[in-house]
């Protein structure tokens, strides 16, 4: 018991865990695309989001009796960002590589210091705008259009809709940690995704429900699980790793993503596999800056 709970708090074990659910999300984008196979979008994402709660919250029934209305509110407002945020991505899968649309997610990394400056008024280092023009020239270049012609299609417009919103979501889960209980939160937040995601079928034209289909039940039980998993470790892992590192560890994403979309046979062109380096490069650029600086400042401090 004592070593399990040593290994519970090692912030070793917890950079591993990220590593380890990263390499789990990245595989989810290729298993939502095939899923497209037999559901309309947003019922897709109904149903992951479903499964994620019901999961949750049956490891957190005792905790859930000391929900308070800031928690309710908290897990609402995070549960719509991921709603929409995942049910554009879903769409945009419909007719971009899960590999291309990883990359794209994947903006909102240096997104979110950009965010932190409009809505707190955090101003951003110079190392993230460095980051950023590194990661929109590889956008651009993703799109396979490059400087002369940008035109985004409109399963990357919707991803790139996706990517803003995660950056809200994070913003949003970095404003209430430590205020909120996050179990309780966690399975408010992945109720209200589910069943916003359900009402929101008319409105994207999704007017009945698919037939149903095992493949479609073990794929949307599977990605349920595997949402559950990713949010519970990630709650528990960044209590002990610092959040530039873990979003390093989380720029691995799409990397992971393109290495099983190969193996799965996708294809992207070699002027957009650049692109795609740009953009985990910008990521990587506009969150290593703060560990760069902070040792610079430390002799000034003493």
């Amino acid at each position: 018991m004592t070593a399990l709970t040593a290994l519970s708090q090692s912030p070793k074990a917890a950079q591993f865990a990220l590593i380890f659910i990263t390499m789990i999300w990245g595989g989810t984008f290729l298993a939502v695309q095939y899923a497209l196979n037999f559901s309309s979008p947003m019922f897709f994402v109904g149903c992951r989001f479903a499964v994620a709660a019901l999961a949750i919250f049956l490891i957190s029934i005792k905790s859930m009796r000391g929900l308070t209305l800031k928690e309710s509110l908290a897990g609402t407002a995070i549960g719509i960002v991921i709603a929409i945020g995942y049910g554009t991505q879903t769409i945009g899968l419909q007719s971009i590589l899960s590999s291309e649309s990883a990359f794209l997610t994947a903006l909102y990394v240096p997104l979110v210091p950009i965010l932190m400056w409009v809505i707190l008024q955090k101003i951003p280092s110079m190392m993230t705008w460095v980051g950023t023009a590194l990661a929109f020239t590889g956008l651009v270049l993703l799109t396979g259009n490059g400087f002369s012609s940008i035109n985004f299609s409109y399963g990357q417009t919707l991803t790139l809709v996706c990517a803003f919103v995660i950056a809200l979501e994070i913003i949003l889960i970095g404003y209430f940690a430590g205020k909120v209980n996050l179990r309780r939160v966690t399975v408010i937040q992945l109720a209200v995704a589910s069943l916003l995601s359900f009402a929101s079928m008319p409105l994207v034209g999704e007017h009945s429900i698919p037939n149903f289909s095992w493949s479609l039940l073990i794929i949307a039980v599977a990605l349920g699980l595997a949402s559950a998993l990713i949010q519970f470790v990630m709650n528990w892992a960044q209590r002990m790793v610092e959040p530039t590192r873990a979003a390093i560890i989380y720029a691995g994403e799409p990397v992971w993503a393109g290495v099983i979309g190969c193996i799965a046979g996708e294809r992207l062109p070699l002027l957009a596999l650049f692109g795609g380096l740009l953009v985990v490069l910008g990521v990587l650029v506009s969150e290593l800056k703060f560990k760069f600086f902070a040792k610079k400042q430390l002799p000034e401090n003493k």
